[in-house]
């Protein structure tokens, strides 16, 4: 028997996903995926029980520091998700980098309605919104795609300066860049791993204001490359200066 928590793979998919069962509700199970930003649904004999794996690095720092003679001031990120799970995965890659991110869970419709007053109470330089959404091909409808459009609509109106970095599996990627995103998701339609839009944050945080931005290399960073996130051509935001008095700068 089954229970919320578990770890299970789906036979029907061999095996290739691993899920977290997060609700059960007679015979259909909710899942969610433990490194893909994915919701699915299954019946119980579709599933099979997995181990719990213990976390582990999943990259590398994406940028090594040279800390004999400069100090650096990164990038401020804002991050909003609609998934405590992976806005935890993303806060510990974060952390990692020794990054200052301000983070919140709302749902994905609540995201207008609330972004110009997190903006305005913590000066982000970077401006992350994610979650869950879905491209319903026979319709050519997005789940929550909608939602990310206005929000970036409302940042931009903010502060057209802010690096915006937006959307989730299957998004709109077209419109989230018309709209204003800097980097979005997914330009094919694919799920994309839970840290990949922290990767991106992450990149550009420590990323020199005054030099571009490699798009190419940024991409790579991630797990799908540029089939799941693409962007246009920005600065970072990391001021660096000297000299270095402080033992514990970044």
């Amino acid at each position: 028997m089954f229970k919320v928590g578990d770890y299970v793979t789906r036979k029907n998919y061999d095996n290739d996903i691993l899920f977290r069962i997060d609700k059960i509700e007679n015979n259909k199970i909710i899942l969610s995926g433990v490194d893909l930003r994915l919701y699915a649904e299954s019946k119980s004999d579709d599933l099979v029980l997995s181990s719990i794996r213990k976390d582990k690095e999943e990259y590398d720092l994406v940028r090594k520091l040279d800390d004999s003679n400069y100090f650096y001031l990164p990038g401020v990120i804002l991050h909003i998700d609609s998934d405590k799970n992976y806005l935890e995965k993303c806060l510990k890659y974060y952390k990692k980098h020794k990054l200052k991110c301000y983070s919140y869970i709302y749902n994905e419709n609540e995201y207008p309605n609330v972004i110009e007053s997190l903006i305005k109470k913590h000066h982000p330089d970077i401006v992350v919104i994610t979650g869950h959404d879905a491209y319903f091909k026979k319709e050519n409808k997005y789940k929550n795609s909608i939602y990310f459009e206005e929000c970036v609509k409302k940042i931009i109106n903010i502060n057209n300066d802010l690096i915006i970095v937006s959307g989730a599996c299957q998004s709109d990627f077209i419109s989230l860049i018309k709209a204003g995103s800097s980097y979005a998701s997914s330009p094919s339609h694919i799920n994309i791993h839970a840290l990949d839009p922290a990767i991106i944050a992450s990149y550009i945080a420590l990323s020199d204001r005054d030099r571009e931005i490699n798009l190419e290399e940024i991409l790579s960073k991630t797990k799908y490359g540029s089939d799941g996130i693409g962007g246009i051509k920005t600065n970072g935001v990391m001021k660096i200066g000297t000299p270095r008095k402080d033992k514990n700068w970044i």
